[in-house]
Parts: structure tokens; C-alpha cells; sequence
């Protein structure tokens, strides 16, 4: 038979059973293509060439536009054959024959227990989606866009498919190639399910039961089979499953594992129909990508979508890293990544996918904070001038004697701001490290230059903290050092007249060191010679910020500090742009707090060691989640608690309540009667997590303590032990044998705030520290914060390049150039 009967013979077939595009596996337009290279060419390439461009875009035409396609092909064809077959248009009619008996065969077997990475025969039926199915897009070889067209220029993806991708983050075919699956299932036998599995099999349809229950509410039961066993996936409110499958149809379903009345089951898993090129896929790796989805666009749908995407878009993405560094650092090439992530060959090829994408991810942060690091030195500032003795000096006018690492921060900084490049500085230090002392003496080296500073904390009760702790030991500094510093606090909660008044005093220079909120970066607020900003909890400050506050001077020296213990090699890449002074050393007669984790049961035990301490003239914080009762956390309520234990616990102590809905006045005043202590316990949210000093409270409870991270617990405990006596925390778990118990065990055994940020973070990941929002990062779509040598190799290669090539201007790195900015 000529090659050109053959295709008549398949077009014929295809015309006679509807034009569904099944009379061939691989669909019409694949055949077409295999059977263009076999018979083309120098005499009949132009005729060959017609038949393709007749049938180009089969799959994604309707049936009535697909029997014209196939008319179009034939008439091609016959301009090349002298003997082309006659169409299937007009078949001959022969007159119908008996049917021949034959014998009922057994019903094929499920793929799964086939001789591994088999063929499916060519007598098997191949499942096929339902008419009412949502179509499956198939993305034509020949486009007049590129990757950075919007995404509904693909086939089947109109209008409202492309509102619905956008909220997946999805709007150009570019973003739809980076959609990564979020996860990707086991395929595994029935036999081998356990409850709790996210897991994916490969089965038949055994029965249909679909029904409704006496109140009306539907449900369809699919029973599954293969030859190891069966399971049922349930369904509800959703008849259109039993419309979609058929008995003896092999299908893929993939969801979490169940139980029903004590048998294995799924609960409105995912499901698809089985088709080669799917078995290929799962035959291969063995695992089932499941993509992050959205209301109206549908897993199969995607996963069909992103297949036919990756297919013909991958090599079409210019890979950003030099071919060098790939080899260095032993790198996928773009190109194979992208179709190992999403549909991968084995794990082990997924696992370098994702490394490869992880590496170029966090490479890009470290190239982008090196880039805004030099970008900010390079402005111009004011050296400051700094005199011998100042330090003497200072320390003569404290209280106490400073620490080892405070005199050494202090130096790094004077460094720095004696330097015309603008200081960007970083101190870390731990609770009571000290942190405020060693800003103080930066602060008055702008005073005692002529110039402004400010001090600008993350929420009033910190700022107002700040205020008067400096305005309690600046007389004697003042003293010493021969100036009068005028201070003033700037807060959102001043009233308005008062608010307009330290405005004014700031703009014309009447004040020399602003303490106050965000509200000192507002527009409205103008400095007359501002030299130096210090911002306190950096954590909870993003980039942005800062840059407001650089605005408002003659790029002053920015200094940021955090009491959030943060890993070494966390703190570079996030605050890359910065350098590094860490306070790790404890003022001296610091005792270390004992620290106890107790379940439910042991709460009448807290409670009366708390009395017991008051007994002996200490005070107790308790620390609640949440200010008022919620039925979505069950957590205790501070308003709630301080009735009860105002009431019924000790009716006869002294309690006091604040929480941040309370007016400034209203904390003030609670907040004066603890530390006069007229209040013997202060029932209290998070509020108390930074700025309050109270030597005399030797006790914290803290309710719900499973709730909190490591480090805002080690915050938490920071509130006492800064007295002479023995300070304790008490950390009470809502739950027995939560998942928490791991975390509070830690916090139990060390005091070392870094310690307990490097376990934090193995635990619960950066999202306690601080939210890619937050510090000014891009968003993560592959690595992770938290892989440690992964990151430190980035940092490397990063510094590399940026000391060799700091403009990115030579032709390897200006792809590299343009990753890093459209990343960021």
C-alpha cells in the first residue's frame, strides 16, 4: 500500500467515527507529521507540505471544521497520487452483513501490573475524555508570539480562563511555564495505600454508583479496581462525575487516602482519563505532578495544558546563567529543567531540576542586594566627626559598665559614619544585649555634630519605650559629654495639635533627636539637617522604608538593629545590603531565666508558684494569643483571662490588663502601675514583646505557648530576669502532644537566641522571622531560606561576579543582568 493510501485510509477511518481525533494514537496531526517525514520528497514536497498545512490545528477545531480539514487534505493529496482512494464522504455502500459470534473477552488489565515501562498494546482500547469534558488545549508548531504574550494567545485558553490564571500569578505563556507543581504524588498500588497517603494509582472503573441521600444530598460512589485490589473514591454535589467515567475505563486518580465506615477511601480525589501519553509519564518517574490551582481551572485541565506548553516552549527559553557558571556549579541547563520539573523523567532528575532552580533563585537575591549595597554607598554622605575621648567619656556617664561586644559595635559603627559612603549597618544582638546603649552613642555623635537623628521603632509602646529610657540616663551623658540634646517623640496617637507642633519643632531644627514610629517617615514630616537613622526591630521594616528615611536627608547613615536572633548566613541574605555587628555577650549579674514547659494538666501548679513569688515581693506577666475570644482559635483571650483570674484565681492580688487596642494613656497608666507596683501580675498580649522594663518581674506565663515561634517566645522570656533575682518563664501547651512539643523542649534547654533561631528555622521555616513581603525579598517560587549551603554557595558565586563584573556589562552576564531584573 502507497503512503499516500495510507493516509487516505486514517483520514477515511477518521471521518467515519465523528472526527473525535482517536482513529490513531497520538491524535491525527502527530500521524500526519510522522507520515510527512516518510514520504516526502524533491518531487513532492510541495504537495506534502499542503496536506500539513490542510490539517494544521486538527486537534483544537470543532468536529464540523475538522471533516472540512480532512476534504482540504484529500484534494491535497490527490494533486500528488494517480490513484489517491476516494474520500470518506462518499463511501460505498455495501449491504449490511450478519455480525460473526464472537467470544467475550476478559476485561484488559489495569497498566500498573504490565512488565514495567511496557507499551500498551495496539488492540487496547485507549480511555478517552468525555464529549461534555472540558477540551484540552493542544498548542500549534507554528506561532506569530512569543513567550511573553499573554497566555490566552494559546488554544483554549480564552478570556475567562486567562482571568482565572491570574490569580495563580499566571498571565503570559512565560508565567505559565513557571508555574511549578506544588508537589508531586507516588504512584502506588491499591494494595500499598496506608491511611493518610497522598497518593495516585492507576485503576479501572469497576461500578458506578451514583445516588442521593434521604435528605437530598448526591453522591457518587466510584469503585477501583486492579489486580491488587480495590478502593472506592467518593464524590459530592458533583454528578457530573458519573457522566464523565465509564465501567471499564482506566483512569488516574490522585488525592489524600481516607477512611470510610473503616475502609480506605478517597474523598473527591483528581481524576483523568489514562492515556498513553500519560502512562508514559507516570511509568517514568513514577510520580503524579500535582500543579497549585484556583476556582474554575481544573487539575486535568492545567496538567494537560502545562504538558503541551512545556512541549513546544521549553527550547525556547534562552537560558540567563553563563555556560560557565553551569559547569561550575554543576548545573541543569534551563531547557531540561523545565521539562524535568514538570513532568520528570525520574526523581533524581526532578531533585537537580529543582536545585538548578533553587541556585538560580537565590543567586539572583544575593546579585540583587549586592547591587542595592553599591547603589547606596555611592551616594554621597556627611562624615561625622568623632572626638578621642569621646567613648571614655560615655561610658563614664552610664550606669554601667559597657560589654566587650557593645565597644566593639560601637567602634565598627564610629568606622563607619567618619567615612563620606553612608553607613549601612546591621546590629544583632539578643534580649538585653544592650542594643539601645551602643545606638545612643551614635545618636549623640550626631548631636555633637550640629546635626539631626532620628530613632524610629516599629509600634508606639517600643518607641515610647525608647523615649523615656533615653531621657532616664541622657542627664548624666549630657553631663559628661557638654551638650543639652532636645528630644522629642513623634507617634500617630498624639493628638493633632500636638502632632502639627513636633512637625514644625523637627523642620526648623529645635529638635535633635526624634524618637517616634513609621509617622516620622510620612510625607508631612521635614528634617533640617538629619545625619543618622536608627531603626529598631528591622524585621518588621521593609526596604522601602528605609529608603523613605534616606530621603529625608543628605543620604544619612542608616543604622538597623534586631533583637530577632537571626543565623549568620540568613542575616547576609536578607540583609545583604548591610554590614554586620552582632552583640553576643550579656551585660554582667544577667542570671539565666529557668525556663519549664508544662501541659494542660500542670496549670494549678503555675498558678501557685505565681503566688508564691508575689509572696516574696516579685510581679508575674501572663501573656494571652489573642485579645478577645475567637471561634476559629482556640486560644485564650487576655480580656477574658484577666477576669477570670481577677475573679477566681486571686481575687485578693492586684491584676492588671493591657493589650494593643487600649489608648496610649490607657497602657501608659497600666503600664506605670506595674512598674510602681501597685499591680502585682499583668495579664498582657504580645504587646509586651519588646519595650518594657521591669527589673522587679521575675515570673512569665505564657498561655497557648504551641501557638508562638521559638524566637517570640525567647522574646517573650526577655521581660524578666533583669533584676537581681531569680527570673522564671512558664510555657503552657493548649495541647498534650501537639507537634509543638519538639519546639518547646528546645526553648527548655538553651538560652542562645541564635540557637533557637537556627532551630526555629528548621522547624517552621523563615516565616517566623520575617515574610519575603516584609524584608523587601521577591517571592520563592523553588528554594528555600533555610538550605544553609545551598544559600552560602550562591552568596559565593554571587560575590564572584559582582567583583569581577559589577556592571554586568560583559556579553555572558548581561542575560544574567536581565534575569536578575525581572526577578526582582
Amino acid at each position: 500500500m502507497s503512503n499516500f493510501n495510507e493516509l487516505a485510509k486514517i483520514l477515511a477511518h477518521e471521518q467515519k467515527s465523528g472526527c473525535k481525533n482517536s482513529s490513531v494514537i497520538g491524535g491525527v496531526e502527530k500521524f500526519v507529521e510522522n507520515w510527512a517525514q516518510r514520504t516526502r520528497n524533491a518531487e513532492n514536497g510541495a504537495g506534502v507540505q499542503q496536506v500539513l498545512d490542510a490539517l494544521n490545528g486538527y486537534a483544537q477545531a470543532e468536529p464540523t471544521q475538522r471533516n472540512a480539514m480532512i476534504q482540504r487534505a484529500v484534494s491535497a493529496a490527490r494533486q500528488f497520487d494517480t490513484k489517491p482512494p476516494r474520500p470518506a464522504a462518499q463511501p460505498k455502500r455495501e449491504p449490511p452483513r450478519p455480525p460473526a459470534p464472537q467470544k467475550k473477552s476478559p476485561a484488559p488489565l489495569p497498566i500498573e501490573l504490565r512488565q514495567e515501562n511496557s507499551p500498551l498494546p495496539a488492540s487496547e482500547p485507549i480511555p478517552e475524555l468525555d464529549e461534555d469534558d472540558e477540551p484540552i488545549p493542544s498548542q500549534p508548531m507554528r506561532v506569530d508570539f512569543g513567550l511573553d504574550a499573554p497566555v490566552t494567545k494559546l488554544q483554549g485558553v480564552g478570556g475567562v480562563k486567562g482571568k482565572q490564571l491570574e490569580r495563580l500569578g499566571v498571565e503570559t505563556i512565560r508565567d505559565l511555564l513557571y508555574h511549578f507543581p506544588r508537589d508531586y504524588r507516588p504512584v502506588k498500588k491499591i494494595s500499598e495505600l496506608m491511611y493518610g497517603d497522598n497518593a495516585t494509582i492507576i485503576a479501572q472503573v469497576s461500578h458506578i454508583n451514583d445516588y442521593k441521600t434521604r435528605n437530598g444530598f448526591h453522591i457518587t460512589d466510584i469503585v477501583l479496581m486492579d489486580p491488587t485490589g480495590g478502593i472506592t473514591a467518593k464524590f459530592f454535589k458533583q454528578p457530573w462525575v458519573a457522566k464523565q467515567l465509564r465501567p471499564r475505563q482506566f483512569v488516574v486518580v490522585s488525592g489524600k487516602v481516607d477512611r470510610d465506615l473503616n475502609k480506605l477511601s478517597f474523598k473527591s480525589p483528581e481524576y483523568e482519563p489514562l492515556t498513553r501519553e500519560l502512562q508514559r509519564l507516570l511509568d517514568t518517574a513514577h510520580v503524579y505532578p500535582v500543579y497549585p490551582l484556583t476556582e474554575g481551572v481544573k487539575a486535568k485541565w492545567l496538567r494537560a495544558t502545562e504538558r503541551e506548553v512545556v512541549r513546544f516552549w521549553a527550547d525556547k527559553v534562552v537560558d540567563p546563567l553563563p555556560a560557565t557558571l553551569r559547569h561550575t556549579a554543576q548545573l541543569m541547563p534551563l531547557n531540561d529543567a523545565l521539562r524535568e520539573i514538570h513532568f520528570p523523567s525520574s526523581m533524581g532528575r526532578m531533585e537537580d531540576a529543582r536545585h538548578r532552580f533553587a541556585f538560580e533563585e537565590l543567586l539572583y537575591i544575593q546579585l540583587g542586594v549586592f547591587r542595592q549595597r553599591k547603589k547606596w554607598r555611592q551616594e554621597p554622605s556627611r562624615p561625622l566627626k568623632i572626638e578621642n575621648d569621646f567613648l571614655a567619656r560615655y561610658e563614664a556617664g552610664l550606669p554601667f559598665p559597657l560589654t566587650g561586644a557593645q565597644k566593639r559595635a560601637i567602634g565598627e559603627i564610629f568606622s563607619d559614619i567618619q567615612d563620606s559612603a553612608p553607613m549601612s549597618r546591621l546590629l544583632q544582638g539578643d534580649v538585653g544585649a544592650g542594643k539601645t546603649v551602643v545606638a545612643l552613642a551614635a545618636l549623640l555623635v550626631a548631636v555633637m555634630n550640629g546635626t539631626q537623628a532620628v530613632l524610629m521603632a516599629p509600634t508606639e509602646i517600643l518607641a515610647e519605650q525608647h523615649y523615656k529610657t533615653i531621657n532616664n540616663i541622657l542627664p548624666a551623658l549630657a553631663e559628661k559629654l557638654g551638650i543639652q540634646p532636645r528630644v522629642k517623640l513623634l507617634i500617630g496617637s498624639l493628638r493633632q495639635k500636638e502632632k502639627l507642633a513636633a512637625q514644625q519643632e523637627i523642620s526648623e531644627g529645635h529638635v535633635d533627636i526624634a524618637i517616634g514610629t513609621h509617622a516620622l517617615i510620612q510625607e508631612a514630616v521635614r528634617f533640617q539637617n538629619l545625619s543618622l537613622a536608627v531603626v529598631d526591630e528591622q524585621h518588621r521594616f521593609g526596604v522601602g522604608q528605609r529608603s523613605a528615611l534616606r530621603q529625608k536627608g543628605y543620604n544619612p547613615h542608616i543604622l538597623v538593629m534586631s533583637a530577632t536572633p537571626i543565623p549568620r548566613t540568613l542575616a547576609l541574605t536578607v540583609y545583604g545590603d548591610l554590614d554586620l555587628s552582632i552583640l553576643d555577650e550579656m551585660p554582667p549579674g544577667r542570671t539565666p531565666i529557668m525556663t519549664k514547659w508544662l501541659e494542660p494538666k500542670e496549670r494549678e501548679r503555675a498558678y501557685m508558684f505565681i503566688r508564691k513569688q508575689i509572696s516574696e515581693g516579685r510581679q508575674a506577666f501572663v501573656i494571652c494569643p489573642l485579645i478577645q475570644e475567637s471561634e476559629a482559635i482556640d486560644a485564650k483571650a487576655a480580656v477574658e483571662e484577666y477576669e477570670r483570674l481577677s475573679n477566681e484565681i486571686y481575687p485578693d492580688l492586684r491584676v492588671g490588663l493591657i493589650h494593643g487596642k487600649l489608648r496610649p494613656a490607657e497602657k501608659d497608666a497600666v503600664m506605670n502601675e506595674f512598674r510602681d507596683h501597685t499591680v502585682d501580675i499583668l495579664v498582657a498580649t504580645s504587646v509586651v514583646e519588646v519595650g518594657i522594663d521591669v527589673p522587679n518581674a521575675t515570673v512569665m506565663l505564657i498561655e497557648g505557648a504551641d501557638r508562638f515561634g521559638l524566637a517570640q517566645l525567647h522574646q517573650f522570656r526577655g521581660r524578666v530576669g533583669r533584676g537581681a533575682h531569680q527570673s522564671y518563664a512558664m510555657l503552657l501547651a493548649d495541647k498534650s502532644g501537639s507537634t509543638s512539643d519538639e519546639r518547646l523542649k528546645v526553648i527548655e534547654q538553651t538560652q542562645d537566641g541564635f540557637k533557637l533561631a537556627e532551630a526555629d528555622l528548621l522547624l517552621r521555616g523563615p516565616g517566623e522571622f520575617f515574610g519575603t513581603k516584609q524584608s523587601g525579598l521577591p517571592d520563592l517560587k523553588v528554594a528555600q531560606l533555610t538550605d544553609v549551603k545551598l544559600l552560602e554557595h550562591a552568596r559565593t558565586v554571587a560575590q564572584e561576579i559582582f567583583e569581577r563584573d559589577p556592571e554586568f556589562s560583559q556579553p555572558e552576564n548581561q542575560l544574567l543582568k536581565k534575569g536578575m531584573n525581572e526577578f526582582w
